[in-house]
């Protein structure tokens, strides 16, 4: 049981009241593709205060920058450079070198992804990064102060796409601490149960806690869903920051049509900080800065930023 008082010392000292966390999501997706060293460095370049990224792990064991568990065809294309007419098997049955051979750099034209983000540029012969190529870039700008926001994608539905949540979370926790990064960076995942590991093995990292209607949705057949790790709203009287609260979490973050003002006051009196995803129209970035949200994941960071100049 975690004291209240050391907990909510603990929550002002990583958010304290001033504080906005603006998080680029995939680096920044609205403008270069995501998860890869183009899309990192217009993030650097904007000044956001967190980059948001994805973490996989190879068949040789590389922790890798990547959102899908296989390979989209809406964004990759193969050795012969050549859109890809299907998914490919899961990274986690690739090698890091088979992956190089992948062309990440461009949006298939005339899908729904592409007409999604038109403002993207496209960087032909983009590859996918590891996670310390995203370190390594940081380090060499000379930003000391950017953060990180790193989700393990991981999914208690297709466990066998990946390594078990132990071992991934363990590999993931060794690269952070190799990079000395992990007063920096905190680890996120709509799976709990990878969020359980690391606060037990590497405490010193935040951890924040993914939902959407979806994965708080119990199963068919009453069961919690099994996204939770055992914390479901329904045993904390239909309280989703109330089960954050019991997982031992302090950072949520919801989706953004799903938070009211009113889970925000609830979560706030728990001592928890409220940074909801992925928010793209400025009517919604109006609305959660209205509302007092402690930062927001988006793909277009440099349409918050404009929002929050507004409120100066």
């Amino acid at each position: 049981m975690i004291r209240p008082a050391l907990f909510l010392a603990a929550f002002v000292a990583v958010f304290p009241a001033s504080a906005f966390d603006l998080q680029g999501h995939r680096g920044a997706r609205g403008l270069m593709p995501e998860n890869t060293l183009p899309a990192w460095k217009k993030a650097l370049e904007l000044g956001v205060d967190t980059i948001e990224c994805d973490m996989a792990i190879t068949k040789d064991g590389v922790v890798v920058v990547h959102h899908d568990l296989r390979l989209n065809p809406d964004i990759a294309r193969g050795p012969d450079g050549k859109w890809l007419e299907k998914p490919t098997p899961a990274i986690s049955e690739l090698t890091f070198e088979d992956l190089q051979k992948y062309d990440v750099g461009r949006l298939r034209p005339e899908t729904k992804y592409a007409k999604e983000f038109p403002d993207q540029q496209p960087v032909d012969g983009t590859r996918v990064p590891r996670l310390s190529d995203l370190f390594d870039l940081v380090k060499k700008s000379g930003n000391a102060k950017v953060g990180f926001d790193c989700e393990t994608k991981v999914s208690p539905l297709e466990r066998h796409l990946t390594l078990a949540p132990e071992e991934f979370a363990g590999r993931v926790v060794a690269e952070i601490r190799k990079a000395g990064m992990q007063d920096r960076l905190m680890i996120q995942s709509f799976d709990w149960s990878t969020l359980q590991v690391v606060q037990k093995i590497a405490p010193e990292i935040r951890t924040m806690y993914l939902s959407s209607p979806r994965t708080l949705k119990p199963e068919a057949d009453g069961k919690p869903s099994p996204w939770l790790a055992g914390f479901p709203p329904e045993a904390h009287g239909g309280s989703v920051p109330k089960a954050v609260r019991a997982a031992g979490g302090r950072i949520w973050a919801p989706n953004q049509t799903f938070l009211t003002p009113e889970m925000l006051a609830e979560a706030r009196a728990l001592g928890i900080a409220v940074i909801p995803w992925t928010v793209n129209s400025p009517a919604m970035m109006a609305k959660l800065l209205d509302m007092g949200v402690d930062g927001i994941i988006s793909d277009r960071p440099d349409l918050v930023q404009a929002e929050l100049k507004k409120r100066k």
